[in-house]
Order: C-alpha cells, then structure tokens, then sequence
C-alpha cells in the first residue's frame, strides 16, 4: 500500500511538472511575466491658481481678490515601479503597472499682490511650493517589435502632494490626484534585464485650497500640468 501511495505522488508531481512545461512552452510573448523597474530623470511642472482671495489681516479679514504669479518647477525625478505584462499575443501585450517618486523635488517660487479698495495694488509677497509623493496606476498596451524590444502606451491615474511655504511658520501640503498619459520603450540586454526610456504627461485636477501666508490665507483653485522624460533600467521576472 505505501509503494501505491508513493507512485501515486511521483505521478501526480511528474503532471505537475509537465503541465508547468507546457505552460512554459506555450508562452508565445517574450515579455509576458511580472517586472520591477527603476528610472530617473527629469521633469517640470507647471501650476495654475484661479480665482483667488485673501483675507487681508491688515483690513480686518476683508476679502480682496488677488493676482498670482508663479514659476514653473523644473527638477530633477525619479521612480520605482512594478508591474505585470500579459502576452495577448506574439505581437501585443497589455501590462498593468504602478509606480511611485522617492523625496521631493526642489522648491519654486511664486508671488501674489492683492488689489486693494482705492483700486491700487499692494507689494507683491512671495511664497514657495515643491511636488513630493507622486504616484502612478497605469494599464500599458504594448507592440512587440521583437523578442529584445517593445514599445508602449500608458494611461491611467496619478497623484501627488504639493508643499507650500506661504512666509510663515506653517508649512502645508494638499493632495492632487488627476490622469496620465505615456510612451515608452524597452529594450533587453541579458535574458532578464532590460533598459526602458519614457515621456509622461500628467494633468491635475484642480482643488480649492488655503495658503496661510504674512499677510492673511489665500485661497484659490489649485491645479497644474506636468511632463517628465525618464531612463531606467528593470529586471522581467
């Protein structure tokens, strides 16, 4: 009885095995399989401010619209990212990935002046704001060109967190989400490892939001824009 047990398991292990191989060999799309990725580059973003008010503390918290100016974030930027890639066939692929930035960016500067009731304008204050966390969840339609290269799309979601420092001692941050659209590319260097190059476009839903600065908050429609060009290397599982 227990040679019969024993057979029966070395059966069972040997379709295992031999159903993994089939598997295998089946896989017509060299790259099918999960992946994890690693870029830097660089980006630049590019911020709105829309209907904005302050309540000034030099009137008593009257509400004076302002006008606001701010320079756009260049920087450098980074990613780590995984992802899974599904072999439609040998020539398409649709993947699903997510990414995220370490740290944050470098800090830009912008100013607002407010229009005063005589119908003058005050002397402009100035403020800073740096992008920090940004992340992404894309689906990646692919052509393979051949079994050493591929060229994508990506579409999906993104985010990030914007700090600002309006003068005083508080610094705030808000959360933006919005969409993003890329191109890439991927190209193997070992049966493993492979380069990827990518230009992403990202669009942020604006928000209403609150700046405490010297001179009393400011509040506003907050939102942006920004691209990014990347190179990296990942490792397909």
């Amino acid at each position: 009885m227990k040679t019969v047990k024993i057979s029966a398991l070395v059966l069972a292990m040997a379709c295992v095995f031999a159903t993994s191989a089939n598997a295998q060999s089946a896989k017509t799309n060299p790259w099918e399989g999960f992946y994890a990725e690693a870029a830097v580059g660089w980006g630049q973003f590019n911020p709105t401010i829309n209907n904005a008010s302050i309540q000034s503390t030099a009137l008593r918290g009257r509400t004076l619209p302002v006008t606001t100016q701010q320079d756009n974030l260049s920087t450098g930027t980074n990613k780590i990212g995984l992802g899974y890639t599904y072999g439609i066939n040998d020539r398409y692929t649709l993947g699903i990935a997510a990414s995220y930035s370490l740290g944050a960016s470098s800090a830009a500067n912008g100013s607002f002046y407010a229009t005063l009731p005589n119908g003058t304008t005050s002397s402009p204050t100035w403020f800073k704001y740096q992008i920090k966390d940004v992340w992404s969840v894309t689906v990646n339609p692919g052509y393979v060109i051949d079994k050493d290269k591929l060229a994508y799309a990506k579409v999906g979601m993104t985010g990030n967190t914007m700090g600002i420092n309006g003068g005083t001692a508080n610094y705030q941050t808000y959360n933006f989400t919005g969409y993003v659209l890329g191109l890439g590319y991927k190209q193997m260097v070992t049966q493993s490892v492979y380069f990827l190059g990518e230009v992403n476009y990202a669009g942020i839903s604006s928000k209403t939001a609150t700046i405490q600065t010297s001179r009393g908050p400011i509040t506003g429609n907050v939102g942006g824009s920004g691209v990014d060009l990347m190179v990296g290397v990942g490792y397909k599982f």
